[in-house]
């Protein structure tokens, strides 16, 4: 007979397998860390693509690639951490009672007595002040949006209390980076990055429906809604939409921050950005199993994936 192999104390039920949290982490620092989802690294990368694809499009835009633009790609990489991190601290405080009710998320620090409330407070207000002090060394009209960001990272926790799109409501918090990223890079907000921003607000809705699935049973038993809910049946045509919305605005965001006056080759290459993205979410939509939650998971954390794909071609278009 095999012997299981034996589970981390503490550990959340869809936490990466044999990650460094669990494995490495200080024991007192693990359910902090499990907190912030340091364990589950896919909601920091979802955060931080947006950035790094409006970083890439602003510098083809205006052709002026500084060093100054690698400051912006690191901070954004911190800022991306910790502000997941507060964002999800945030979120498991406001849910504790409804975490608690359901299979998947009952294992999490608060609702399992990990972590109490004033120390998940004290812990999220810590992360989010050293977000703060980073975001300070951007441009001030960088700094206004970061601060601005806040809204919608505060509202979404509710929103699946009064709507059946809860997953707008995130894809308003997690892509705000398409505007501050461009933002941090040119001094000011223009029309591309808000077209960029919607594009991403459509991926989101994607792989947050395929994500929500997991949960429909308990969401249904109580009162919790989501899109899954919503579509239910329906779900791979409302995908498909999101897909085609999402390629398709992140290639015209390319060709507004690429024209006039672009190198042909580079335009090109650029475009291909967004082919490659949308060839993934494609792959995912064929292998879609709604009824089988592993499935769902990974397909939900190969979006890392997804997104990463643009960035070598918008890299390549910078060198030509």
């Amino acid at each position: 007979m095999t012997r299981a192999t034996p589970t981390p104390e503490g550990q959340v039920a869809d936490a990466v397998s044999g990650n460094w949290v669990d494995r490495y982490a200080p024991e007192a620092a693990r359910p902090y860390l499990r907190l912030s989802r340091a364990d589950r690294p896919i909601g920091t990368w979802l955060l931080l693509l947006p950035c790094w694809w409006s970083l890439m499009l602003a510098m083809l835009h205006d052709a002026t690639p500084a060093w100054s633009d690698l400051w912006i790609a690191v901070g954004c990489g911190a800022g991306a951490w910790l502000m997941r991190g507060a964002g999800c601290t945030w979120n498991d405080i406001t849910d504790r009672r409804i975490d608690a009710s359901v299979a998947r998320t009952r294992s999490r620090p608060i609702p399992s007595g990990q972590v109490t409330v004033r120390g998940a407070l004290i812990w999220m207000a810590l992360q989010a002040l050293i977000a703060f002090a980073i975001l300070l060394t951007f441009p001030p009209a960088a700094v206004i949006l970061g601060v601005l960001s806040l809204g919608p990272v505060c509202i979404y926790p509710f929103a699946k209390r009064f709507t059946w799109w809860p997953q707008i409501f995130l894809g308003l918090a997690f892509n705000w980076g398409a505007l501050l990223a461009w933002t941090a890079h040119t001094g000011s907000l223009s029309w591309q990055p808000v077209v960029l921003y919607v594009a991403g607000i459509a991926w989101t809705l994607f792989y947050d429906t395929i994500y929500a699935h997991q949960d429909k049973e308990d969401d249904a038993l109580i009162g919790v809604k989501s899109t899954a809910r919503l579509f239910q049946e329906d779900t791979p045509r409302w995908l498909r939409r999101f897909l085609i919305a999402s390629v398709s605005l992140m290639g015209l965001t390319v060709i507004g921050a690429m024209l006039p006056g672009a190198n042909p080759l580079a335009l090109v290459l650029a475009l291909a950005g967004p082919w490659a993205f949308g060839w993934h979410m494609t792959w995912q939509l064929r292998r879609l199993d709604m009824e089988d939650n592993d499935r769902l998971l990974m397909l939900f954390r190969s979006n890392r994936d997804a997104g990463l794909l643009a960035l070598p071609f918008f890299a390549a278009a910078l060198l030509v």
